[in-house]
């Protein structure tokens, strides 16, 4: 499963309104499962801040 770093601060609408600060993991808890749509979402530029918002972490 891949890793996720916060690189702009947001607040996940899709997810009770959770916010994330920039360097949090993504999602919190790791293990929570997130759609892959939701991530390639918040890893681009198509989401509502017009940027990508998490990383990916390579190991």
């Amino acid at each position: 499963m891949a890793k996720y770093e916060v690189i702009h601060d947001f607040t996940d609408l899709q997810d009770d309104n959770q916010v994330y600060f920039k360097g949090d993991s993504f999602p919190d808890p790791v293990n929570k499962r997130i759609k892959k749509e939701r991530i390639n979402e918040l890893l681009s530029n198509k989401n509502k801040q017009g940027r990508a918002v998490i990383k990916e972490i390579k190991e």
